[in-house]
This record gives structure tokens, sequence and C-alpha cells, in this order.
């Protein structure tokens, strides 16, 4: 998608979107760092402390899209904007009191809770189903851009002059809402009123049970394949450099990540029209396919397991985030706000479980000093439980049409 089919609004957005995740993640990567080495607190508790402050982060969306619901997209963002930039110029202070800094952490998590669904509605407001694609994928491009240079181009400042770095931060964020303010106010008209996935359309009026439930995979709500995704992908996120840098080096692993980075940002905005055009159930075949490769690849251990590795997974994550907002969008009439104010809840689900049940069997893993056997539990997780999914679906559709005819011909 070129800029010469973007909007002035939409290009402040994307460069917005940049800036944002640029200042954030020269940040949020290094609060551990903060919590436990600088202000003292225990391991136990700075890990219960993320955990939560990630919750709320995601989780929060959906608070997000209420309030976008109720005061508009544009007020939503700035509102968002200004709580994140108090939490930011916060940790100022926070650098010596450990409460403030905790709190400082929560202000700037509830400030991410309510922007992404608006940033994203504000976005595609307006645009038919065929410019989503191509705007979706550029905002995740934005954002996973500053993902990728916040880290190193804070890393000169974390432990030397902090204070200065929260300051910058928080004038970063403070400049970003400014330009909000000028921003025009759009109205959130909603997603797609409900419509069915292309590769099930032409099948809906179908009354045979079996019919209807081979189909049922892609009738499936996109939530739930989002919390699946985000669930597989999170072990990768956690525990990559638990397992690459000892088999490696640090100097690898961040060539790994910078590389999965690159590939993100430059592949989904060139895949995104082919994989709007696939059926929702070839795209979710192809994602969780490639996740369960890319975590079996990792096993092999050594430089060419994980690099190739890390490659099919951003492969799958990039087929199945997209494609799984795509098709909330196109299947919801509630408005877009709402739609990515549930996706986000979804990822948060997912990547609570994550949390929660890879320290475990990571741990198990470790234990039994059979490290590579945690990835192939991962690899048959994203292989079984998509596949546990569409038959629960399928037996609950076959319920549904047999219990059909009965309804028709009970007398009233």
């Amino acid at each position: 998608m070129g800029s010469r089919t973007l909007t002035g609004p939409q290009l402040f957005l994307l460069g917005g979107s940049f800036l944002i995740t640029l200042g954030s993640f020269a940040v949020l990567p290094y609060m551990s760092v903060l919590l436990h080495d600088r202000l003292g607190l225990g391991l136990g508790v700075v890990g219960a402390v993320l955990a939560v402050a990630s919750l709320v982060q995601f989780s929060g969306g959906v608070v997000g899209a209420a309030l976008a619901a109720r005061i508009g997209l544009r007020a939503t963002m700035l509102v968002a904007l200004a709580v994140r930039t108090a939490g930011f110029a916060a940790f100022v202070p926070g650098l010596t009191r450990p409460v403030v800094a905790v709190a400082a952490l929560f202000l700037v998590s509830c400030g991410a809770a309510l922007y992404l669904p608006a940033n994203k509605a504000y976005l595609v407001a307006g645009c038919g189903a065929e410019r989503r694609p191509g705007l979706l994928a550029a905002s995740g491009s934005a954002f996973n851009a500053g993902i990728a240079l916040g880290p190193p181009a804070a890393a000169p400042f974390v432990l030397t002059s902090p204070a200065g770095l929260f300051t910058g931060v928080a004038v970063l964020f403070a400049l970003v809402g400014a330009g909000h303010v000028l921003l025009p106010s759009v109205a959130d008209e909603g997603g797609g009123g409900g419509v069915k996935d292309t590769a099930v359309e032409g099948r809906a009026g179908a009354t045979d049970g079996v019919a209807a439930g081979a189909v049922a995979g892609s009738r499936l709500p996109p939530f739930a394949f989002t919390v699946l995704a985000v669930y597989v992908f999170m072990f990768f996120q956690h525990y990559l450099a638990l397992y690459a840098v000892p088999r490696t080096s640090t100097a690898f692993y961040g060539a790994v990540l910078m590389g999965y980075a690159i590939l993100l940002v430059v592949a989904q905005p060139l895949l995104a029209r082919r994989l709007a055009a696939l059926p929702y159930a070839v795209a979710l075949r192809l994602g969780f396919g490639a996740m369960a490769a890319g975590t079996a690849v990792l096993a092999l251990g050594g430089r060419a397991g994980i690099a190739v590795g890390a490659v099919l997974l951003c492969l799958g994550e990039i087929v199945l985030f997209l494609k799984n907002d795509l098709e909330a969008l196109a299947r919801s009439a509630a408005p877009s706000a709402t739609v990515f104010g549930r996706q986000r809840l979804a990822a948060g689900l997912g990547a609570f479980a994550a949390a929660v049940v890879g320290g475990q069997l990571y741990g198990v893993a470790e234990r039994a000093a059979a490290v590579p056997a945690f990835w192939l539990v991962v690899s048959a997780q994203a292989v079984v439980l998509p596949a546990l999914l569409v038959v629960w679906a399928r037996g609950s559709a076959r319920r549904r049409a047999g219990d059909g005819p009965v309804a028709a011909h009970r007398p009233r």
C-alpha cells in the first residue's frame, strides 16, 4: 500500500505508532532491572507485578473500547496518551520509591490498554474491507519497528542516566499527544456487519449436519483462535533467550531478534492482501502449521535450528495475528474499537496462560536435562489445541443440526 493511498491523519497515526512503541520499549524491557536491581524488590514480587501489568495492558482493551464508544476515538486516544505521559513522568520520582515506580508502571499499562483499540479503529474508519489489510499491516509494521529499535536505543542510558531517559520518553509522549489534538473527529462505523468467511459463504445455506460440521472450524469466533495463537507464540517470546543464549551467544540471539523484527516489518505489508484473500480455515492451517514447525525446529538447537525456527514463527505470527483481526472485523457489526478491544482481551488471556504454563513446563524440562523436549511439547500444542477446538465446534454444529427438525415440528 503506497503512501499516496493514505490520508494525512493515517500517516500521522502510523508515524505516531512508531514513536509510541519506540518510547515504550526504550523503558519497558528494562523494568525488571529497575525494580529488582535498583529498587531491591524480590524476583517473586517483580514477576507478579509484571504479570499483572501485562494482563492489565491486554485485557484493559475492552475498557478502552467502551470509553471510545462513549467519548469518541480521538478523545480516547488523548486520554490514553495523557495517562501514559503521566506514567512515564512518574518513573522519575519512582527511581527512589518502589511504590511510585509500581504505580507508574500500572499507569503506563492502563494508557496502553486505552490507546490501541481506538488507534486501530481510527486508522480503518471509513475504509472499505479492501483497504483494511494494508492499513492494519502497516500499523503492525510501525509498532514492530518501534519495538525493535527501542531497547538498543535506550541501552546506553538505562543504567547511567535513567531519570533523563524517563523524562525524554515523557516529553516524547506529550508531543505525540499534542499532535493527536489536531486530528479530525471520525465516527467508528463498525465492522463488516457479521459477514461470514468467504470460504464458507457459498455453503452457508447447507442443512446437512455433516456439511455444517465440516465448516465449523471456519465459523469459530476469531477470539478463540487469537487466544491460542498468542498462547503458542508467547512460549517463544518468553523462553527463547533462556534457550538460545547458552547454546549460541548473546550476540547471535540479538541478531535473531533483529532479523525477526525486520522480517515482520517488511513481510507483513507485502503479504497483507494475499492473507486477506485466503479463506479463514486455510489461514489457520498455515499459521498454526508454521508455528508448530518453527517450535519443532527450535528443538534441534544450534544456530541453524534457532534461526530457521524463528523465521517460521515469524511467518505464523504474520498470518494468524493479521488474519484473526481481519476476520473479527468482517464478522462483527460492533464498532471497530469494540472488536479490537475484544481481540486485545483474547491476546491477554493467551499471554497469561502461556506465562502460567510455560514456566512450569520449562522448569520440568530443565530439571530433566531435556530442554529441547519443551519445544516439542509446544509444537504439539500448536497442532492439537486448534484441532480440538475445531472438533468441538463440529460436534456442536451436528448437535444443533440434529435438534433443528425436532424443534421445527414441536406443537405450538
